[in-house]
């Protein structure tokens, strides 16, 4: 089992060699403009347009909770877009982020890390806007990810 490392860092300029993913989380309502994905955009454009893509024509495709959108950035590197969080914050409904959605696209993540003998970049996914716990979500990702032999590292941005 692989341990699950905490840098201080950029989650979108992985320290690591070889194929990697950055993991990120997005609501349900095909947003993309605050919080992770602003750094995201600023260094690439195609996994906001995927990602908005992806939404717009979801009657078609697999975009619900729990699934997982790769985009190719570079040729080493991926974006994993993910759809974990239902709706935004407002009012006194809780926090939009689900985990059982979440656990199920790390799941997804797993095999896609796999599939691509690809380590795994990400901020604290799930503990922004989405308002997640990360007592809650580490284990979510080192049950996914880390038991499965796959190099996982978090970011926090000083």
């Amino acid at each position: 089992m692989k341990s699950l490392t905490i840098v201080a860092g950029d989650a979108t300029n992985p320290q690591a060699k070889g194929p990697k993913i950055i993991a990120h989380v997005r609501n349900d309502l095909g947003g993309w403009g605050k919080g992770f994905v602003l750094a995201v955009s600023r260094r690439w454009p195609e996994p906001e347009r995927a990602y908005r893509r992806w939404h717009q024509e979801r009657a078609g495709n697999d975009f619900a909770p729990g699934a997982v959108q790769l985009v190719r950035v570079r040729p080493d590197v991926q974006v994993a877009n993910m759809v974990g969080p239902r709706g935004i914050r407002t009012g006194g409904g809780g926090p939009p982020i689900r985990y059982d959605a979440l656990e199920r696209c790390l799941n997804a993540l797993a095999g896609h890390a796999l599939a691509h003998q690809a380590s795994v970049h990400m901020p604290r996914i799930g503990c922004g806007l989405a308002g997640g716990r990360w007592e809650r979500v580490e284990p979510l990702v080192v049950n996914a990810l880390c038991a499965r032999d796959i190099d996982v590292t978090v970011y926090d941005y000083g």
